[in-house]
């Protein structure tokens, strides 16, 4: 499950208009959300609260043999007004989802600009957190200088790691079409760069915001971007270490749909690292509103070993038990002259036989001669659309217009739950079921191995948060 500090630091990125999507480091983001999702371990609990718009505290304590637990403190000079603390109210989707699509890139103009777009920037996030009783301790200090540049400084420090702890610092330029990142660490004295470029899609309309606003999505007539619109990026990383002198580097590239697709969102990501010989592709669909799919294959040229892992997530919709209970109770008709059907009497009942046929005669004389207006014709059951059925969903207009006045209160928030699962080559399997009851949220998972069916399950756990 998603922490609820990383939830606010999202909120805070939100709240300054920086895109996390648009960094290299992000390029297999939603395919290791859906593959790589970690499963709880042992009993842990946590604890949070956003105090005020700019304070955030969590505290956790678990249990995996010996009892541990962690402090949280954040701090943002910008107000979170944006961000949903209380654990009842935050959507699901926000915290659980793990296929999210890219989200448009924000319009930064250029050339003669003044005030908003070359001024200084001085938004500040603040985090740190330690864990008890490793005495292990982290930090984080987010600063913004202007809408395409932001510093960003880490450090941990722990007795274990070599010279007491670690440092790395990140300088980020993103200009929309394009991003660079430069990082260097105290760790074996490492220096990389990294740079992401965009094309296609929106990446076209940066320039332009009238016409960006005119055609965004794919009501504009053109057939190629009703058939396919998403955006590509491809980027490269480099690395090096001063002090072991070695180094790596590798390239990347993704192909993603954008949210204003008609079609099925996706997204398909390829990954090469010349140095190792390693070559990855992944490839992740949504496809249905409740229903999300994924697969990766790595692929050694220099041993030609490969691996592959499949895995997917299954949404429950809230309240999915009482529509199919109305869809099978038949429609009520208003009473009428027509829709009032005679009972037979208790003498007919009892000789097990029909009531007169001149009683009959005079109910069928009455229908006829009642005006065409009145009388109930029996509605025939609409069947529901392809698409529906994949989404899971009535296409009805009738019912379709009611549903959200029903679930005003609940705004965009129509899950209970989600169902996570993966498989590997190794038959080890991976199974989490996320939710929330009342104000908790829950996380139950665990791994099993099939190899070993006398102890397939490898680890168990329970989480449970809540926030206010």
């Amino acid at each position: 499950m998603r922490e609820f500090m990383d939830y606010i630091q999202s909120a805070f990125y939100a709240a300054t208009g920086w895109n996390r999507d648009s960094s290299y480091s992000s390029l297999n983001t939603t395919s290791d959300a859906l593959l790589n999702f970690p499963t709880p371990r042992g009993l842990r609990l946590t604890l949070s609260s956003l105090a005020t718009p700019q304070f955030a505290t969590s505290y956790q304590l678990g249990t995996v043999g010996i009892v541990d637990g962690s402090i949280s403190y954040l701090y943002s000079t910008v107000p979170l007004h944006n961000a949903i603390a209380q654990s009842e109210k935050i959507p699901l989707p926000d915290l659980l989802r793990s296929y999210r699509p890219l989200v448009e890139l924000p319009y930064r103009s250029r050339g003669i600009d003044t005030g908003e777009n070359r001024g200084l920037i001085k938004d500040v996030l603040a985090y740190g957190r330690l864990y008890l009783p490793a005495s292990m301790l982290e930090a984080l200090v987010v600063r913004r200088v202007s809408p395409a540049l932001q510093f960003q400084l880490s450090a941990v420090s722990n007795q274990t790691l070599r010279n007491g702890g670690t440092m790395l610092g990140m300088v980020q330029y993103d200009e929309g079409r394009y991003a660079v990142e430069g990082l260097a660490s105290s760790d074996g004295g490492l220096l990389g760069v990294r740079g992401l470029y965009n094309f296609g899609g929106d990446v076209g309309h940066l320039n332009t915001p009238a016409q960006l606003v005119i055609s965004n999505g794919n009501g504009s007539g053109n057939g190629e971007r009703e058939r396919i619109y998403g955006r590509f990026s491809t980027g490269a990383e480099l690395y090096y270490g001063t002090l072991n002198k070695s180094g790596g580097m590798s390239l990347g590239a993704r192909f993603a749909t954008l949210p204003t697709h008609n079609g099925t969102p996706l997204t398909a990501t390829m990954t090469i690292n010349p140095l190792m010989g390693n070559i990855s592709w992944s490839y992740a669909v949504m496809a249905g509103s409740y229903c999300s799919l994924a697969t990766k294959m790595d692929f050694n040229v220099y041993s030609y070993e490969s691996d592959w892992v499949v895995g997917m997530e299954l949404w429950r919709k809230r309240g999915a038990w009482s529509i199919s209970q109305e869809m099978e109770q038949p429609a009520t008709p208003e009473p009428g002259p027509a829709s009032t059907a005679q009972e037979r009497s208790f003498q007919a009942k009892m000789e097990w036989r029909l009531d007169d046929q001149l009683q009959i005669s005079q109910d069928t004389t009455e229908i006829l001669a009642a005006p065409p207006d009145t009388i109930a014709l029996p509605e025939r059951k609409k069947e529901r659309s392809f698409q529906a059925k994949m989404d899971w969903r009535l296409d009805d207009p009738d019912v379709d217009l009611e549903a959200p006045r029903a679930n005003d209160n609940d705004g965009e928030d129509e899950y209970s739950g989600v169902l996570k699962a993966r498989l590997d080559q190794h038959l080890r399997v991976g199974l989490l079921w996320e939710g929330r009851i009342k104000s908790l949220l829950f996380s139950l998972g665990s791994s099993v191995d099939l190899r070993r069916l006398d102890s397939p399950f490898r680890t168990l756990g329970l989480e449970v948060q809540f926030s206010s």
